[in-house]
């Protein structure tokens, strides 16, 4: 009797054409769950009874898990691999979603936010970078970069739309989302394994060092200036996050789950928009139409609130989305045009840190701020500060550069 001895062969790998969609749709699946709570606050709150401050708790902690994870592990790809990166951080996402699941309480969703933080932080670094490679390989000599901040501002914007959608029509709007996503990152993980990595493998690893900010002198201004602007413009996105779901459900009576996740998303769509219609503008127009545009959103965001307009609510969420795209956008150009081309990654690392910064401490602030004062005065006087902020730090990057 002849045996025949079975060898296990390797699966095939996609083309680096598919894998860039694969990667892409991974990024897009991810960003668009980092912006599905928001909308869905408010039922939290009205369910458990717990005050604004626990939501401003919750959202911080999504943002310091992404400080934490781009710090500590978002570099990491470039020696273990884009692929592998990939799908630890899309299984980062789909553990914070069966969290929700399984711990719907107020410290199951501060773990659930922190986990799903984690895992962008770690895949925004890495699919950026392996999104550029796979277009080399396809596209050689065309830029990646402005897709993937495309489908970064999509995904933050499709998420709170989803949510408020499923939370309208669906009997159980504080399960449904996360069934749903966990079932895509169950799918996105299966796939991305035989995407193409496009890291050579190293038996040599360099020893492992948080991400480093390397900041060439000569470019010590400008970039100081650029990441003092990127830290006030994503205050306001804060802002948005933390304060607009109870301030349309309370302040506004408005009732429908959709109309705040419009709102959420529209401060992504804004900016994302403006960035692509003053693309060809100088870049210092551009930054004081942006910080122009944030200015006038956060003298009318607490008026609208003082008079009881929910329009002129809705305008300055859009026109401070806009501003925000501009600026962050031009704090990235400025840096990148003085960073050495071999320290150019380092270099920007620090403005997204800094962006991302600009997220969790003011967040944090106005956390601590709501369980002495109210409401109305922590959003006035946030606005302020921001404000203030914003000019200094605009000021600074005109002057640098």
């Amino acid at each position: 009797m002849s045996s025949t001895l079975m060898v296990a062969r390797p699966a095939p790998r996609l083309g680096h054409g598919t894998g860039f969609w694969v990667v892409a749709a991974a990024f897009l699946l991810a960003l668009a769950f980092s912006t599905v709570p928001t909308p869905l606050y408010p039922l939290y709150q009205q369910r458990d009874g717990f005050p604004t401050v626990v939501i401003t708790v919750v959202f911080a902690a999504y943002a310091l898990g992404v400080v934490a994870s781009m710090y500590l592990i978002g570099h990491v790809s470039d020696w273990l691999g884009r692929r592998r990166m990939a799908l630890a951080a899309v299984l980062a996402e789909a553990v914070s979603a069966a969290v929700f699941l399984a711990w719907p309480d107020v410290p199951g969703l501060v773990v659930a936010r922190f986990v799903g933080g984690v895992g962008i932080g770690a895949l925004t670094a890495t699919a950026t970078a392996h999104l550029a490679e796979l277009r080399a390989v396809t596209h050689p000599g065309r830029d990646a970069g402005l897709f993937s901040s495309m489908v970064n501002m999509a995904g933050l914007g499709i998420g709170p739309v989803v949510s408020g959608l499923l939370a309208s029509y669906v009997t159980a709007p504080l399960t449904t989302p996360y069934v749903i996503f966990l079932a895509l990152f169950a799918l996105a993980a299966g796939v991305i394994k035989y995407v193409p990595e496009t890291v050579s493998s190293n038996e040599d690893r360099p020893r492992y060092r948080p991400q480093r900010v390397s900041v060439p002198h000569h470019a010590k201004p400008v970039f100081w200036a650029a990441a003092a602007v990127a830290f006030a413009v994503n205050m306001f996105s804060g802002l948005v996050g933390a304060l607009a779901p109870t301030l349309l459900r309370g302040t506004f009576r408005e009732p429908s789950l959709l109309v705040g996740g419009l709102v959420a998303m529209s401060v992504f769509a804004a900016a994302a928009g403006s960035q692509l219609l003053f693309a060809g503008q100088p870049l210092r127009r551009q930054l004081f139409i942006g910080l122009g545009g944030l200015v006038l959103s956060l003298v009318a965001i607490p008026t609208s609130v003082l008079t009881g307009s929910e329009l002129l609510f809705c305008t300055g969420t859009v026109v401070g989305g806009a501003g925000m795209g501009l600026g962050f956008r031009v704090a990235l150009a400025k840096v990148g045009a003085v960073a050495a081309p071999e320290l150019r990654g380092e270099t920007l690392a620090g403005v997204f840190l800094a962006f991302y910064l600009g997220l969790a401490l003011p967040v944090l602030v106005v956390g601590v701020a709501l369980t002495a004062l109210p409401s109305l005065l922590v959003l006035v006087l946030f606005s302020v500060v921001q404000l203030v902020i914003l000019v200094w730090a605009g000021r600074r990057l005109a002057v640098a550069s």
